[in-house]
């Protein structure tokens, strides 16, 4: 598991954006969001819809976590 998405829960707590309204305004499913809870790959695609969404860069929202 390389990488974290704790930026993006960080963010989305800090603009006070729950889960469900994150899901809703990026089209995202719940399976993917639960495949980012456990910290699994997602699509190149998926991060391009959350950083347009989001206004942001990918590296606000997924951070390399070394072994």
């Amino acid at each position: 598991m390389p990488f974290s998405y704790k930026p993006l829960w960080k963010m989305l707590i800090d603009i006070e954006m729950s889960k469900k309204h994150f899901m809703e305004a990026t089209g995202i499913s719940k399976s993917t969001v639960m495949k980012m809870n456990r910290g699994e790959n997602v699509s190149m695609e998926i991060l391009e819809r959350i950083c347009q969404t989001l206004h942001c860069n990918i590296s606000d929202i997924v951070s390399f976590v070394e072994d």
